[in-house]
């Protein structure tokens, strides 16, 4: 089968290569998936630079959200041969969504719903599980408390800004430049922070006569975090998501301490499965009411993924950008 494979760390023009694999088989607890089309996200362009905490040994093949009928089921699986599904990979083992057939985690798959299209199903799993996570979870996020998503037009932003919407808040965003503004204000922020000509924490204040955000949404990381600690609320909480920035945000106890607020850690994978049904369930009836949806940026053909992760990391992506898999139109 063909498949996209990091064989040297690197940008992802010089990393990857497209190359003839054996098709992977299942161990207990894993599904073969025929992929239909599979998710871009930071985590990925990461992994080919070797720069992601969970990156395996090379050569492998990356890519952590697809959708696909399942071709084959290991043992102990609940998901049965021939069901159409949304999952995350076993990219942590070398076999990734960016290829004909990927090995999924049984636990971690749910059937696709068919009111969602392969492009939006491939995207939903990671960033709506993570901002339920965080949101509902974490923050115990209220109706009529303000909620900062920080880069609110990116894949993991998006999805918290919708969400926050969903559950009753004031939602404040980020972002870089009119044209992400403009998307943020498209998806329900209220109020979007244009972050290379205003001061975010300025900003924030001013527009929370004071106050604060109750609760900040930070998949950035870096100076980002930093305005963060600066425009949060008395018992606030800012959830540490990611760091798209370069680096992780650098917390000061004693702040958060004189300051009163939390520093949150934000993790989807880390419960069980009955946890992630019940998720599941909520986020696919906020999905069939309209709340929330999955932006897609743009739908690649298969032999451009380096150019598909190249715009990601040049922060050219609003939403997700999605590959469509050598499957793609079968499920």
């Amino acid at each position: 089968m063909r498949a996209w494979q990091v064989q040297k760390h690197g940008e992802p023009r010089d990393a990857l290569a497209l190359v003839e694999t054996p098709v992977p088989e299942p161990g207990p607890g894993l599904l073969r998936v025929r992929v239909s089309a599979s998710a871009l996200g930071l985590p990925d362009l990461l992994m080919c630079r070797g720069a992601y905490a969970l990156t395996p040994a090379l050569p492998f093949t990356p890519g952590q959200e697809l959708v696909g009928v399942v071709s084959a089921a290991g043992e102990g699986a609940r998901l049965a041969v021939g069901e159409r599904v949304m999952a995350v990979s076993a990219f942590f083992r070398g076999h990734g969504g960016f290829a004909e057939e990927a090995l999924a985690l049984d636990e971690f798959a749910f059937p696709a719903p068919k009111a969602m299209g392969d492009a939006e199903a491939a995207g939903f799993l990671i960033p709506y599980h993570t901002a339920y996570a965080g949101l509902v979870r974490r923050a115990a996020l209220e109706t009529g408390e303000t909620l900062l998503v920080l880069g609110g037009a990116g894949g993991t932003g998006s999805a918290a800004l919708q969400l926050g919407r969903a559950l009753g808040a004031r939602v404040l965003a980020t972002a870089a430049g009119p044209e992400k503004a403009a998307f943020c204000r498209d998806l329900g922020a209220q109020l979007v922070i244009d972050y290379r000509r205003e001061d975010i924490a300025e900003a924030v204040r001013e527009a929370t006569e004071g106050r604060g955000a109750d609760v900040i949404y930070d998949p950035v990381g870096g100076d980002a975090f930093d305005a963060a600690t600066r425009c949060i609320a008395h018992e606030g909480r800012i959830l540490a998501v990611g760091f798209a920035s370069g680096h992780w945000g650098r917390p000061s106890l004693a702040h958060a301490a004189m300051r009163n607020y939390s520093i949150v850690g934000v993790m989807p994978g880390g419960y069980d499965l009955a946890s992630k049904r019940r998720v599941q369930e909520a986020l696919v009836a906020y999905h069939r009411r309209g709340e929330i949806r999955v932006p897609v940026h743009r739908t690649l053909p298969f032999d451009a993924l380096p150019e598909g992760l190249d715009e990601l990391g040049r922060g050219r992506v609003l939403g997700k950008a999605v590959l469509a898999g050598p499957h793609s139109g079968e499920a």
